[in-house]
C-alpha cells in the first residue's frame, strides 16, 4: 500500500543539469522514479544556514510509494551522490540535498533517520514550499499544521527584524 512523503530539496550550487533552480528539475525527475511526485512546490530563493555565503534554491516534493522510510532514505542519498554530492562542511554549498521531512506513518526514529525531520519547524525554507503544497498535513508531534508551523516561523521572522 502506497504511503505519502514530504520531502525538501535544496541546491545552491551548480552541477551537471546546471545552475541550482536546474539542479532541483533533474532531482524531482529522479524523484519520479521512485514513485508518484503528487505535488511540486515553487522554487524559492532562500539565504544559507551557517558558513556558506551561496544562497540556495529551494522546494519541495510530496512523494507517494511503496518505498519504506529506510530504503527511502537509502535511495535519496544515492540520488545525491548522483548529482555529485560530496560530504563534507555542515551546512556546506552542495549540489543538491534531499530529505525527508514527514510521512504518513508517522514517526520513525532509526540510527540515521528521524522522522519528522527533527529541525523543520525552525527552517522557512522547508516550511514555506511545504506549505504551497501540503497545508494541511499535520506535524504528529505537535499536532499544528504544515500551515501553522509556517505562519509561527514567519511571525518570529517578522519579530526579529523589527527595530
Amino acid at each position: 500500500m502506497p504511503t505519502s512523503y514530504a520531502l525538501a530539496l535544496g541546491s545552491n550550487r551548480r552541477g551537471r543539469h546546471g545552475a541550482p533552480a536546474a539542479e532541483l528539475r533533474a532531482a524531482i525527475t529522479a524523484l519520479g522514479r521512485l514513485g508518484d511526485v503528487r505535488a511540486v512546490a515553487p522554487v524559492f530563493d532562500t539565504a544559507p544556514l551557517g558558513p556558506s555565503s551561496r544562497r540556495f534554491a529551494n522546494s519541495a516534493v510530496v512523494l507517494e510509494t511503496e518505498i519504506d522510510p529506510a530504503d527511502l532514505i537509502a535511495a535519496l542519498k544515492a540520488i545525491e551522490r548522483a548529482f555529485g554530492r560530496r560530504r563534507g562542511r555542515r551546512w556546506g554549498e552542495r549540489v543538491i540535498d534531499l530529505d525527508i521531512i514527514l510521512w504518513s506513518g508517522g514517526r520513525v526514529r532509526m540510527p540515521h533517520l528521524a522522522i519528522p525531520h527533527p529541525a523543520f519547524r525552525a527552517r522557512r525554507f522547508v516550511l514555506d514550499p511545504l506549505a504551497r503544497i501540503a497545508p494541511l498535513w499535520r506535524d504528529p508531534q505537535s499536532g499544528r499544521t504544515i500551515r501553522q508551523l509556517a505562519a509561527r516561523i514567519r511571525a518570529v521572522d517578522r519579530r526579529a527584524n523589527r527595530p
